[in-house]
């Protein structure tokens, strides 16, 4: 085990792509990277054996479910997060303010802190940035996100100017009061679609000098256009030794968009949640196995892809699995789902080493888009 350091390695000459290494206390993860999201310390479908085996680098756990369940004082008797679930490489903690402001009429924002119900059992609790960040250094997570306020989307520009304010202020509360020489405090730049806060929030947010930065409040409502715009209006402000999140973006074109605009890791709960209602991501974009279809399919998953999955079942076989109930559909489809975008990630770092990434760029977004499953159809399928 080492300390906190990223190192850049390689750059696509045609764009903020670029290929590193970022080490932490519990192992290095090679970037670009994917981290799937275990919300309450496990990743939904997996053990932390079947994370080992698809290659997965870090996990991304959420600090809000885990104060409420089972509750810090608790991870800290079980041995911490690491501990609790089960997994030894580099874990990453979310603040859970996305959470928190998603709990429409149940939580209150005010200048020092926000106050919030319970979604578990209807409980009065209070955050502050200085709360949140005791409360992961409980936890004990390698790479860690401060208290902010995640605008929706539609927001008028005075609500998105507030919210971001108001995260810088609470960003500059949480610098002050980590204390963790072992974890990397990220600093969160909001703005929702609007360029100039975008900017003036990763500016601000530079300059209290944290060693890391997410870009928060996308994938909220938002067009993928004004999601990529909001990327691209705060990376050029944000330090270019720094490695860079995007919170909450997982779709495969989403990320290739993302790499190209400079972003260096990503967490989302979306291979694992489509999983779990039969869609399976492909080179040729995303397939619903509840059509009729492929109640005979002899067909893989995806004939380009080498996991467990689609060395051993059929769409047809694993489309039963899911009609009957059995718990192994969904496993599998996990399994296929991570693997899929772990690789893509691969792919995207190879080409990145080779100098090719412009091309896999084009070829990629071209197959992808060409076969994607539209999602509108995961609705109507027929399930036979």
């Amino acid at each position: 085990m080492g300390g906190l350091r990223f190192d850049v390695v390689a750059r696509d000459g045609a764009s903020l792509a670029r290929r590193g290494v970022l080490y932490t206390p519990h192992g290095p993860i090679a970037t670009p990277a994917f981290a799937p999201v275990g919300t309450q310390g496990a990743v939904k479908a997996l053990a932390p054996r079947d994370l080992l085996g698809l290659g997965v680098e870090v996990v991304m756990a959420n600090a809000y479910h885990l104060a409420m369940r089972p509750g810090a004082d608790t991870v800290a008797a079980l041995g911490g997060l690491h501990a609790l679930s089960g997994w030894d490489g580099p874990l990453m903690t979310d603040s859970g303010g996305f959470q928190i402001f998603s709990l429409q009429g149940a939580s209150r924002v005010d200048d020092d802190g926000v106050t919030f119900k319970s979604h578990v059992d209807g409980s009065m609790h209070r955050f502050t940035p200085e709360s949140v960040v005791a409360l992961q250094q409980t936890l004990g997570a390698d790479l860690v996100m401060p208290l902010d306020v995640c605008t929706g989307h539609p927001a008028p520009r005075a609500r998105a100017a507030h919210d971001m304010r108001v995260t810088l202020r609470w960003a500059e509360r949480a610098r002050r009061s980590h204390t963790r020489p072992d974890q990397w405090l990220y600093g969160i730049v909001q703005g929702s679609v609007y360029a100039d806060l975008r900017a003036e929030s990763a500016r601000s947010t530079a300059q209290l000098g944290f060693p890391a930065y997410a870009i928060g409040g996308v994938s909220v409502g938002e067009s993928k256009p004004e999601m990529l715009a909001a990327v691209e209006a705060a990376v050029p402000h944000l330090p270019p030794h720094a490695p860079r999140h995007l919170l909450g973006v997982g779709h495969p074109e989403d990320i290739v968009e993302g790499v190209a605009r400079g972003i260096d890791t990503f967490d989302c709960v979306m291979p694992t949640r489509v999983a779990r209602t039969a869609a399976a991501l492909t080179m040729d974009g995303r397939i619903n196995l509840r059509n009729a279809s492929h109640v005979a399919d002899l067909r893989p998953l995806d004939p380009a892809c080498g996991c467990y999955a689609c060395q051993r079942f059929s769409r047809g076989a694993i489309r039963h699995l899911f009609m009957a109930g059995e718990m192994l559909g969904p496993h599998l489809l996990t399994l296929h789902n991570v693997h899929f975008t772990l690789d893509l990630l691969r792919r995207i770092r190879a080409a990145l080493e080779s100098g090719t990434f412009g091309g896999f760029r084009r070829d990629f977004l071209a197959r992808y888009a060409h076969g994607a499953y539209a999602p509108a159809r995961i609705a109507t399928a027929t399930a036979g």
